[in-house]
C-alpha cells in the first residue's frame, strides 16, 4: 500500500455521526479519510427536522447532547451554515400533557398566552420552553460540515463502499486503506457489515413519513403531546401514562402510526412536518397516502389553517432497544450508531467521546 493510503483515522459513512468522528479527529491534528458509498449525503442526516433537542433527554443521551450543542455552534460559525438558538417549544393542549411538563421539571413553564405569543397554534392551555435546544437546516448542515472538513484536509472518497475492517486496515471497493483506527458509522446499514452485531443489539430500520409545506411563521421547533411519549425527559413522568391512555381513547391513529407530531420551519420559510414510524429489518418503498393524510389533518388542527404541501419523503434511521451502539469488533475498530433517531441531537457529542477514547492523547495508540 502506498503512503498516501495511510491515515490516523478512517471513517466509514459521511452522515452526521461519521462526520462527527472525522471532525473530532481532524481537530486533534490527525490525518483522516472518510469513505462514503454515495456521491453525496442523502441519508438520515438530510431527511430530519434539524432539531437539536438538548433538553429532551436524560442519561447518556443528555451527556452527548450537551457536548453536541457546543460543537454545533462552533461548526456553524466555522462552516458558515444557518443555526438558530431560539430553544424549542413544547405545547400542551390537555391537562395531562401540562402535568407531564410540570413533572419533568426540565424547562420553563409557559402560560397559554405565552405559548400563542411564541407560536401560531390553537388550543394551547400551556407549554414549556427548552432554552438550550438549537435548530439547523438539515439539508444544509451536514453537507456544509463535509465541505468544511475537506477544506481542512480531511480526505473524502465518495462512491466507495466499505467491504470490511480489521486492525489497521479498512477494505473498500477501491482497495485497502491503512489506518491506525477505523470507525464504522453506517447507521441502519450496520447489518450489511456486522450482521451478528446488529442482531445482538436488535437493530432494525425505522421508516418515517414526512412532509414539507408552506410555512406558518414558526420561529422555533414545536413539539406536542405525542413527543412526550418518546423523549426520555418526559416519558418517565407519572402523567405520561395518562397521555397515552387518552390517545388510545381519542386519537388511536397517533399510536397506530407511532406519530411524533412536531414541526420546524426552515430559513426559506418552508415547514417540516412529521412523522410516522414503522420498524422492520427491511423498509417497504411504498408509503400509504393515509399516513400523510393524518399528518396533514393534525397540522391543520394545530395551526387552525389549511396547509399547502410541497414535498413528501421517507426518512430511515437505525432503531434498537438501546439508544446507542458502540462496539469494538477488533483492536482499533469501533462500530458506532445512534439507534433512537436522535443523531442530530447527540451525534457530534458521541463522535467526540469515541475519538477521545480511541486517541487518549493526540496521537496515542487506539
Amino acid at each position: 500500500m502506498a503512503d498516501d493510503d495511510s491515515f490516523d483515522l478512517a471513517v466509514v459513512g459521511a452522515g452526521i455521526v461519521g462526520l462527527a468522528h472525522a471532525e473530532a479527529a481532524a481537530r486533534r491534528g490527525l490525518r483522516v479519510v472518510v469513505v462514503e458509498r454515495s456521491t453525496q449525503i442523502t441519508g438520515s442526516s438530510v431527511r430530519n427536522f434539524g432539531h437539536v433537542g438538548v433538553g429532551m433527554h436524560v442519561g447518556d443521551a443528555r451527556h452527548y447532547a450537551d457536548l453536541s450543542r457546543g460543537i454545533w455552534m462552533r461548526l456553524a460559525e466555522a462552516a458558515g451554515f444557518w443555526l438558530r438558538e431560539s430553544g424549542s417549544l413544547m405545547v400542551a393542549r390537555a391537562d395531562d400533557e401540562l402535568a407531564v411538563l410540570e413533572e419533568s421539571g426540565v424547562g420553563e413553564l409557559l402560560t397559554a398566552r405565552e405559548v400563542t405569543d411564541a407560536a401560531p397554534v390553537v388550543g394551547a392551555i400551556g407549554g414549556m420552553r427548552s432554552p438550550l435546544d438549537l435548530q439547523v437546516d438539515p439539508r444544509e448542515a451536514a453537507p456544509a460540515i463535509a465541505r468544511h472538513l475537506g477544506e481542512r484536509g480531511v480526505e473524502f472518497r465518495w462512491r466507495t463502499a466499505a467491504l470490511g475492517a480489521e486492525t489497521g486496515v479498512l477494505h473498500t471497493s477501491r482497495g485497502p486503506i491503512r489506518a491506525q483506527a477505523i470507525v464504522v458509522a453506517v447507521n441502519f446499514d450496520v447489518d450489511q457489515l456486522y450482521p451478528e452485531l446488529a442482531e445482538r443489539y436488535g437493530v432494525v430500520r425505522c421508516a418515517l413519513d414526512m412532509l414539507l409545506a408552506e410555512g406558518v411563521g414558526l420561529g422555533l421547533p414545536l413539539l406536542t403531546g405525542s413527543t412526550m411519549l418518546r423523549y426520555s425527559a418526559f416519558a418517565s413522568a407519572p402523567s405520561a401514562a395518562a397521555v397515552r391512555a387518552r390517545f388510545e381513547r381519542e386519537h388511536p391513529e397517533l399510536l397506530e402510526l407511532d406519530i411524533n407530531q412536531m414541526y420546524t420551519e426552515r430559513p426559506d420559510g418552508t415547514l417540516v412536518i412529521g412523522d410516522t414510524h414503522v420498524r422492520d429489518a427491511a423498509v417497504s418503498p411504498f408509503q400509504p397516502e393515509a399516513s400523510f393524510s393524518v399528518l396533514e389533518g393534525l397540522t391543520v388542527d394545530l395551526f387552525g389553517r389549511p396547509i399547502t404541501v410541497r414535498e413528501r419523503w421517507q426518512g430511515v434511521y437505525a432503531s434498537a432497544p438501546a439508544e446507542f451502539l458502540i462496539e469494538a469488533p477488533a483492536d482499533g475498530v469501533r462500530v458506532v450508531a445512534v439507534t433512537t433517531g436522535i443523531g442530530m441531537t447527540t451525534g457530534l457529542g458521541l463522535g467526540e467521546s469515541v475519538i477521545s477514547d480511541l486517541f487518549s492523547s493526540t496521537r496515542g495508540a487506539p
